[in-house]
């Protein structure tokens, strides 16, 4: 460990020997101190904070994330081409030891500086909240300087009830083709959701939310509904009046409340805290007293909302996912840097990045199963030969992708929402553990079987 932790040094004073640990905190300070002091809200206490996290958080994890590929790239391809690794090399020390020594070091950098701008935004947000108007800073409170937990009813068994319509409908199978099968099972399909997630004009729906073993928790707590639907209409500025009982069913403890919301966004209201049953289910009855129908999907329709946690723990988590994130690029950078010369390392390793930001092309090409759009002239998407190489490619990058990108920090915490000890722990054995252990395990193996001595020569 002494030998790692005096490579982890010499990491450190390569980054104040390239500036880059000065030039980091002042970039910091003006993205996280300066920015938000220029940025004007809509006077509300959600504007404020979506602003504000959202583009310190946002700069903070771009701006340490180049510098993190920056850095890993340069600490060691630069030393190898310098001739200062030869030197390292030839000392009682493995290469291993050397790699992981100089990973340790970036992520001890990037720990110190993502903690000072964590503790400036923090101080930044504190600061323009308290010049919130008092009803304003109530909302805050309840609902954004919070960690929020989320809670749903449990969908059915579609795939069951698809099976059970599918016999009915396909008495034999072997006359009916495997094309015809499959698009009869997406037609049913189609229609069991839409049975369980549409309401019709003048009709209710109830939904059931087991809180059983949140029940003592929750308490005297505030709790929140957040709901979204769709509608035929295409005119976004309509309104839509919904009437909601909430409570036990048929009970005096049943409260009942009106509101007007537009469709197709998500819109939050308070409901009464201890209106559980007795079997610590919390009944959500809506009503649709309009001429159309409305539609809640099947994920996003109906969620519950009640304080998990204080809002700095929750903060502290969103940074270490942040760091998570900065883990593997630091993995990625060094790995790279192992076996190419920095400028070369420096483009993979940026290309990289910029494939991860671009997840939303994969996955519309993944989707669409073509590179090559939409054709007018068929009236479909075309298809070429490149498509079979190249959209199964896609198909992997995308789970790899899915594997970083499904823990979102910002959007939670700007929404007041729970990130949990649990998507923390999955985000570090996925993130850290999985993926940067492969790139690490990657870069010591190339590294320890580089010929340093012919990669300087040919620099």
């Amino acid at each position: 460990m002494n030998k790692i932790a005096t490579i982890a040094g010499l990491t450190w004073k390569a980054a104040f020997r390239y500036r880059l640990f000065w030039i980091l905190l002042a970039l910091l300070v003006a993205a996280v101190v300066g920015l938000p002091l220029m940025l004007e809200s809509d006077g509300t206490a959600k504007g404020l904070v979506q602003i504000l996290l959202t583009y310190t958080l946002g700069a903070t994890a771009t701006l340490l994330g180049f510098a993190t590929l920056w850095l890993s790239c340069g600490t060691l391809a630069k030393d190898v081409e310098e001739c200062q690794m030869q030197m390292v090399a030839a000392k009682p020390i493995a290469r291993w030891q050397i790699w992981l020594g100089k990973w340790l070091g970036i992520l001890s950098l990037d720990a110190v500086l993502l903690a000072l701008a964590g503790v400036a935004i923090f101080l930044t947000l504190g600061f323009r909240a308290g010049r919130l108007a008092p009803d304003q800073q109530k909302i805050l409170r309840e609902e954004i300087f919070v960690s929020r937990g989320s809670a749903r009813e449990p969908l059915p068994d579609f795939k069951k009830i698809v099976d059970e319509q599918m016999k009915r409908a396909v008495k034999d199978p072997s006359t009916v083709s495997d094309f015809d099968l499959a698009e009869i099972r997406k037609q049913i399909t189609a229609r069991v959701e839409t049975n369980y997630t549409s309401l019709s004009p003048f009709h209710s729906r109830a939904w059931g939310i087991d809180l059983h073993s949140l029940q003592d928790h929750l308490r005297d707590q505030p709790l929140q509904l957040r709901v979204k639907f769709h509608t035929s209409s295409g005119n976004p500025d309509d309104q839509y009046t919904t009437l909601w009982r909430v409570g036990p069913p048929n009970s005096s403890r049943q409260v009942e409340l009106s509101q007007r919301m537009p469709a197709d966004s998500f819109q939050e209201f308070a409901v009464p805290p201890n209106l559980l049953d007795e079997k610590g289910r919390l009944w959500v009855q809506v009503g649709n007293p309009n001429e159309v129908e409305m539609s809640f999907p099947l994920e996003e329709g109906m969620e519950l909302l009640y304080p998990e946690s204080t809002f700095g723990v929750n903060f502290i988590r969103g940074l270490l996912v942040i760091f998570c994130w900065l883990a593997l690029l630091a993995s990625i950078g060094l790995s790279a840097a192992s076996f190419l010369s920095f400028p070369v390392a420096a483009f993979m390793s940026v290309a990289v990045l910029f494939i991860g930001l671009s997840s939303g092309t994969v996955s519309t090409v993944v989707e669409q199963g073509t590179i090559t759009g939409f054709d007018a002239s068929s009236g479909g998407y075309g298809h070429s030969i490149v498509d079979y190489a190249v959209v199964p490619i896609f198909k992997g990058a995308l789970k790899i992708i899915n594997l970083v990108q499904d823990f979102s920090p910002i959007d939670s915490l700007s929404s007041g929402r729970s990130i949990t000890w649990g998507q923390l722990g999955l985000a570090l054995s996925q993130i850290v553990l999985l993926l940067g252990g492969f790139f690490c395990i990657v870069g010591m193996i190339l590294f320890t079987r580089r010929e340093l001595a012919s990669a300087q020569g040919n620099n």
